[in-house]
């Protein structure tokens, strides 16, 4: 153990204790005992090790979304009947998808061979002490903004449900976001308050990081009571309310439609003799 993973590891698990009745037992079968020790590090080891099969299930969910239902596309405009407005799924989902994964192994490896110890914290290079508690216990930067929620709340109890609330509420967001359209494109008004949102919780991000006193504190309440209001109170009366951009009859005619493509369309027209150049459109 480093001190740090250590120290993490009893704060995290330490949360389900505030659980009424049930909260220390099943602490204590989080342990393995009753402490962090190696038991609890074989029982992290082996959660760990069960998540990818956890995730190449939902991989294999996805595609059958994808071959099933069928996929999305950016305008969020459904595909009329006999349209031939879609894409096979291979080769083009596929190298879409083969060229993002490629992407994300360059910067992966770029920290995993250059840079490995950017995100790590200095303290877990100290063999762990459980009688010498870190002044300022930090999670990976991943967990931060749930972590920066979980301490704005003075109540222990009261912090764990809203950490596991705010994780939870993004489950919810087919139903929060009530409105007809689906794509951001033409629903300026939501735009604004989703870089609200990402700004809120880059902030969360920093605040949890930071200890929580005095201006930290007070940021991090603020932050923490807006996450809430965007999901469930802002996103439904947006969807309600908010007036969007007139939507396009159908996926390619944003794009077809566009004056420098229709003038294109023109130009090559206007090569053949005797074409209707205004059946290009």
């Amino acid at each position: 153990w480093g001190q740090m993973s250590f120290w993490a590891a009893t704060v995290i698990t330490n949360l389900f204790s505030a659980i009424p009745l049930i909260g220390e037992n099943i602490t204590e079968w989080l342990w393995g005992g009753y402490s962090v020790g190696n038991p609890t590090l074989n029982r992290f080891y082996s959660l760990h090790y069960l998540f990818p099969f956890l995730i190449f299930g939902l991989v294999i969910l996805h595609i059958w979304a994808l071959h099933v239902p069928g996929n999305n596309n950016p305008v969020g405009i459904d595909v009329k009947k006999n349209n031939n407005e879609t894409v096979s799924f291979h080769p083009f989902i596929v190298m879409k998808d083969l060229f993002a994964l490629l992407v994300f192994l360059i910067i992966f490896f770029v920290f995993v061979f250059f840079a490995p110890n950017v995100l790590g914290h200095p303290d877990n290079y100290i063999v762990a002490n459980p009688l010498v508690t870190p002044s300022h216990i930090v999670p990976e930067w991943y967990l931060l903004p749930f972590y920066a929620i979980l301490r704005a709340i003075p109540s222990k109890l009261g912090g764990v449900i809203f950490m596991f609330a705010s994780i939870f509420i993004l489950m919810l967001l087919p139903w929060l976001d009530t409105s007809k359209v689906r794509s951001a494109t033409f629903r300026p008004l939501y735009k604004k308050f989703f870089w609200i949102l990402i700004v809120t919780v880059i902030l969360l991000g920093y605040l949890g990081a930071k200890p929580p006193e005095g201006i930290y504190l007070i940021l991090a309440r603020i932050a923490t009571i807006y996450y809430f209001v965007h999901f469930l109170i802002i996103l439904p009366l947006l969807g309600r309310y908010e007036k969007t951009s007139p939507l396009p009859l159908s996926i390619s005619d944003p794009v077809l439609n566009k004056p420098d493509i229709v003038d294109k369309f023109k130009k090559i027209a206007g090569e053949y003799e005797g074409e209707n150049v205004d059946s290009f459109k």
